[in-house]
């Protein structure tokens, strides 16, 4: 029980952060006013647009690792099309499956005897482009070095992607069985693709082994993670949540940059609750929206968990079976109205603490105990998807699970009056 009501108490608690940020932001006492400032603070996070350009040679296994970054495989429909030839004649954008403000394009592939860096991307486009990822299969010649240096010129930066690491991985197991010792062919898979680089006259350039059918394997969570510091603002929440979580690190990242907006997401519910004459539960769908994304953007839905046991060969079944939290198993607007009708019947101390750091609330009493419920659940289901998100990963890739408990059921929060 003690356990059960320290997670309540942290759920609960409101991040001192989350008030200052607030504070900033409230500086109306007309309801209205609020509102529409903080959904055009959504708004604009909602809409940022992610382009990227992704290249390379024929055969190099662009598209594929397209797929791979959208949760697809070859074989969908609405996956990129693939191909031992250049499928990609001019310039092709695939929408991310959840988020259509993000695109990878296909660029149309590069080496031929005549070509040019700076006509290429002209021809490309490339000013559409955020960041660009520079695909080879086997080596690095010097038409991935031109396109690099025309792409640095235009402003713009480039990732070396050397694709195709498992399947080079045995082959080298099969010429040298007695002798293979995995770290050290990669190591020298790299130290081979820098040196091709640096032999065409590039300086420290990034290489990241990779293999679009294993991503949790190789450099993919180094690509990931690299990518993710070099953006910034809404372009990093944006990359954060498109692309695929196959490590517990990079499930954590993608917790802690939805969790720096819950605020926003509550604070907008509560205005709901603070008109008068309406009861909390008119919030719900509103809220349902965020909680449906949330879940999807863990991978916890029945299409994300199926395209999971397909590229792990693992039993959908026994997938499904680590979603163990509360609104994991049943996300339904009761068990959503259960929790907020918990919080909000026992959350008046901390509403009373919201506006006490927040004065302007004062004329939102059912609003701030409205905010603090909704906060509540927003907090706690995040908490919850995320630890089962890394359960659900540990059993396809037989990480090691050192998830401890779930929040398999609401938390009590009677410690208010402890």
């Amino acid at each position: 029980m003690h356990l059960r009501r320290t997670s309540a108490m942290s759920a609960l608690e409101i991040r001192e952060q989350d008030l200052k940020e607030m504070g900033s932001l409230i500086q109306s006492r007309v309801v209205l006013e609020v509102s529409t400032q903080v959904q055009s603070l959504l708004d604009s996070m909602d809409t940022t647009t992610l382009d990227i350009a992704v290249t390379g040679e024929s055969g190099a296994g662009k598209s594929t690792f397209i797929n791979a970054l959208r949760g697809l495989h070859d074989g969908d429909p609405c996956a990129a099309r693939t191909g031992v030839i250049e499928t990609t004649a001019s310039p092709t954008s695939y929408q991310h499956p959840h988020l259509p403000s993000v695109r990878l394009w296909d660029l149309p592939g590069i080496g031929t005897p005549c070509f040019q860096a700076e006509t290429y991307l002209r021809q490309t486009g490339f000013e559409r482009y955020d960041f660009f990822i520079i695909v080879a299969s086997e080596r690095f010649r010097e038409s991935h070095v031109q396109l690099a240096r025309a792409v640095k010129a235009m402003g713009k930066r480039f990732y070396f992607v050397r694709s195709k690491a498992d399947q080079d991985l045995r082959a080298s197991q099969r010429r040298r069985p007695t002798r293979f010792q995995e770290a050290q062919v990669l190591r020298e898979m790299k130290e081979d693709c820098v040196r091709q680089l640096q032999r065409q006259g590039l300086d420290s350039p990034k290489v990241f082994l990779v293999s679009s059918f294993e991503l949790h394997r190789f450099d993919f969570p180094l690509l990931q993670e690299t990518l993710a510091e070099e953006l910034e603002g809404h372009k990093r929440h944006v990359l954060l949540l498109s692309f695929p979580s196959v490590t517990a690190a990079a499930v954590q990242r993608k917790k802690d940059s939805l969790r720096k907006h819950i605020w926003k997401k509550a604070l907008l519910a509560c205005f709901v609750s603070a008109l008068p004459g309406l009861p909390i539960h008119l919030n719900i769908p509103m809220l349902m929206n965020t909680l449906v994304s949330y879940r999807r953007n863990f991978g916890l839905d029945d299409a994300s968990l199926g395209a999971l046991a397909l590229a792990s060969s693992k039993p959908s079944r026994e997938l499904k079976s680590q979603v163990c939290s509360t609104l994991g198993k049943d996300l339904s607007e009761n068990a959503v109205h259960s929790i907020l009708s918990q919080a909000a019947l026992y959350g008046q101390v901390a509403a009373r603490l919201v506006k006490n750091k927040l004065p302007l609330l004062d004329n939102l009493v059912a609003g701030g105990v409205s905010f603090v419920a909704a906060y509540y659940l927003l907090h706690t289901a995040l908490d919850s998807f995320a630890q089962d998100a890394q359960r659900v990963l540990g059993k396809a890739y037989s990480f090691e699970d050192d998830v401890q408990g779930s929040l398999c059921y609401p938390p009590d929060p009677g410690f208010l009056f402890d």
